[in-house]
Order: structure tokens, then sequence, then C-alpha cells
């Protein structure tokens, strides 16, 4: 039973908040392995850098999203929340935080309706004289939400921070159009985020969500992993490092070449599914997994994808089709019939590191968090410094981040000598990589620009 009530004065619509005291003993523990999240609050947090942000977010609410949630009150913020997908809430999670006196509105299971409703209880602090001025977003619901259907809030927006490639994507697309009000950080290319959330997160999450889904045997089996950035090569270590043969589709050739040098076969989705045990999506795409190839499906082989939303896979060709052979056997786990063929659907085709299991390990998650945080301080603190455009958090704040990480498993950093410094044109400290970087974006030209934090300067770079 899904509860309404008040805590503390607090509007919330959660699972059972009677499972808040399990969700502050996980956060408990998921504190202490979020270094970057607690170190900002150790710097920050007499500063309150954040007092008089009004920080609405979309994403996932998780234990891992909780501790982001206090990291930004603790830093001066009112905050109010709701997810990014409808599988993905941690109901002892979303208890914790409503029991904290923090507005949540999540619940695992929600239907698309619930969902939207969630979002748009979000929106104001109080009343409508109190709209959010902040946006913290995950692929861009939240957003569209606001400047679609409410656009006489834009002019109390500061800044919107994204998370993930697709909501990265909607805000590029915003801009090319004339219709991003104001500036927005991309967090999701970080190379903290980008390059550990997507890969090592799936890395670990992919294999512990099939398993749990599942109880199948891993080893051995046939793995098809659609699509080999950075969710596809996390994903593909994953079953590689479980025992599973690993196949790779991609339209990329530069990721086709990196895949076939890590050595897996990479081949045409037509020409492998029909050996595959295990078919994962992780392209962000739409039309990977349709009708010829579910019909191509072997008995008993597993469907899932690990992209953002739930397009990958055409789920509604396979419920008008075959729905009247749907059977339940847990939640998540759904087996259709098809031709004579059991095929196991998970998730119902959205997030199923998040809908079969619990997502990410804190520990990366941190890097991600830190990396979001930074963003809504910069974009409060200096808005008016920047156009209406995407910008890209710059080096030096990347390395800060992965430095605030290293103590926690052990790592020892070697210093360059001045002369060192100068042979390769850097500063002994830091940053050691330019911001100069030409990011790959959905083979589209785009302007990703720098911002240096705290002060007025912007960089750009062309991606191409």
């Amino acid at each position: 039973m899904v509860q309404t009530e008040t805590v503390k004065n607090t509007r919330y619509k959660v699972k059972d908040i009677s499972l808040a005291e399990w969700g502050r003993k996980e956060i408990q523990l998921a504190e202490a392995e979020m270094p970057g999240l607690m170190s900002v609050r150790a710097e920050f947090g007499k500063e309150k850098p954040l007092k008089g942000a009004r920080i609405t977010g979309c994403l996932h609410m998780t234990i891992q999203t909780a501790v982001l949630i206090e990291t930004l009150v603790e830093l001066g913020a009112e905050v109010q929340w709701s997810s990014c997908n409808i599988f993905s809430t941690q109901d002892h999670a979303a208890a914790a935080i409503a029991a904290a006196g923090i507005p949540v509105f999540a619940w695992k299971g929600m239907t698309e309706a619930e969902y939207e409703w969630c979002i748009e209880q979000t929106l104001f602090f109080g009343d409508e004289s109190r709209p959010l001025n902040m946006i913290l977003d995950d692929g861009g619901d939240l957003t569209n939400i606001v400047l679609d259907k409410y656009p006489e809030m834009v002019q109390h927006l500061k800044g919107i921070s994204e998370e993930t490639t697709t909501g990265v994507l909607r805000l590029h697309e915003r801009v090319k159009n004339g219709t991003l009000p104001v500036p927005a950080i991309n967090v999701n290319d970080s190379v903290t985020k980008s390059k550990f959330d997507n890969k090592y997160g799936c890395r670990e999450s992919a294999v512990d969500a099939v398993r749990r889904a599942t109880d199948i045997m891993l080893a051995g089996k046939v793995v098809v992993v659609a699509g080999y950035g950075d969710v596809g090569k996390g994903t593909a270590q994953s079953f590689r490092g479980a025992g599973a043969l690993v196949k790779v589709t991609e339209i990329d050739p530069i990721c086709a070449l990196q895949a076939a040098m890590d050595g897996f076969e990479v081949k045409k989705m037509d020409n492998i599914i029909a050996g595959a045990d295990i078919v994962i999506t992780t392209t962000g795409n739409f039309g990977i997994i349709t009708e010829k190839h579910f019909r191509a499906l072997k008995d008993k082989a597993i469907v899932c994808n690990i992209g953002h939303f739930d397009t990958e896979i055409d789920v509604n060709w396979l419920n008008k089709n075959y729905g009247h052979t749907k059977d339940t056997i847990k939640p998540q786990v759904d087996k259709y019939t098809i031709d004579g063929k059991d095929i196991i659907l998970l998730a119902e085709g959205r997030l199923v590191n998040l809908g079969c299991a619990m997502g990410h390990p804190s520990f990366v998650m941190s890097n991600s968090f830190t990396n979001q945080t930074l963003a809504q301080i910069e974009l409060w603190k200096h808005h008016v410094n920047y156009e209406n455009k995407v910008y890209v958090l710059p080096k030096h704040l990347d390395e800060k981040v992965a430095r605030l990480h290293l103590a926690k498993i052990g790592v020892e950093l070697d210093t360059l000598t001045e002369g060192q410094a100068k042979y390769i044109g850097v500063p002994v400290n830091g940053p050691f990589k330019s911001a100069s970087i030409i990011f790959t974006l959905a083979s589209t030209k785009m302007e990703v620009r720098i911002p240096a934090f705290f002060n007025s300067e912007t960089r750009s770079v062309k991606c191409f």
C-alpha cells in the first residue's frame, strides 16, 4: 500500500514509511563508501553555498541518491525529489528521506501516470509562491515538464544539471532549437562520471541484476551486448568476468574496433541473436530488439536492457501480440511464449540493474554525485556568467573528484618535479589533461562549452 502522509509537516508519498529505519541504516553504510560527497560536506558545509536554492530532483531514488539529497541539504538547499524510473526506487531509501523531513514522491512499481504525478508534486515548495529554482535531472523528463508544461516557472529557474546521456542529448536539441532558456551543466561527460558510473558501475551491476532475477548459471552462456559505449564496455566486461561468451553489436566503427581489440566478437544483431542465451541492450536508442529478433530467439532466452529508457526493446509489440501469453514469475520477471518458445523479459525492458537489483555500488556513485553537487553549486552561485547553452565540468574539478576517492582504496600518487611538469606543459598538481577535448556525441556536431569555475571565463570546443 502506497502511503501519502505528513512527517514534520513534510509532504511525501512512499510505499511504506515504516521502512525508514532500515533505510537510515543503509544510508549510514553508504556514506562510508561515498568519500567524495562526504568530503564536499566537510569543505562546504559551514559556508552553505546552496542557501536559497530550491532544488527539484528527478533521479533514481536509491540509497546512494539519499546521500546526495542529504548532501545538498547540508549545503543549505531545500530539496524535493521524485524518481526518474518507475522501477528504480528503493522503498526503504524513499522512506528514510521522507522520515528525515525531505519531501519525496517515489515508490517501486508506479504506473506511468503516477510517475508524472510524482514529478509534478515536486515543482512547488509549499505553495505556488515558492517554485523550484534549480533542476537536477536524470534523463530530461523533469526538465521537459517544467519547460514545456509550466513555462511560467522559467523566470525563477537558474540552471539545470543533467546526469545521463539521453538527457544531455535532449538539452542539445533544445540549444539547437533555441528552446533552452537557462544554462545547463552536462554531468554525464565528466570523466569521473561516464568512465566510472557508466563503465565500472555496469561492470558490477549488470551480472548482479540477471543473477538476482533468474538465478541462471552464466558461465558458458552466450551473451549478446548491443552497443559498446561506456555502458556496453562495462556490461561486456561484467558478463565476461562471469565466464560467459560475450558477443557485441555496434554501428560505430571506432567502438566496434575497440570491442574487437578487447577480444569480443563483433557481428550484426540479425546474425547472432539466434544463438544468444541472454541479450542486453545498452545503446540509449530505440528499436534495437524488434519483432524479427524476438522470433529468432531460442527457447528460454533472456532479454533485458541497461540503457536509460525502455525504448530499446519493443515491449509494446510484445504486449500487443503476445501479451495474452505473459506469465509473471515474480516482479520484473515475465515469461512470454512466441511461436512455441518461451522468452524471459526482465524489468519490462527498463533499467535491469535497478529494476531487478540495487543498481551501482555506492563508491562509483559517489563520483557521479560529487560532480552533480559541484554543478549545482556553480550554477546557483554563478549562473549569470553563463549563456543558455550546455557546459561540462572543467578538468581540474574532474581530477578533484577523482582525488577525493583515492585514499579510500589505498591509492598513492607520485608527484611531478618542476622540470617534469614543464617538460610536458602541465602544472605540478594538474590538471593533467587538456580542456580541449573532442567529444563524440551521437554523430552530431555540437558545441560543448567548458566553464572555468568561480570566474566568468568560458572555453569552447567543437564536437564532431
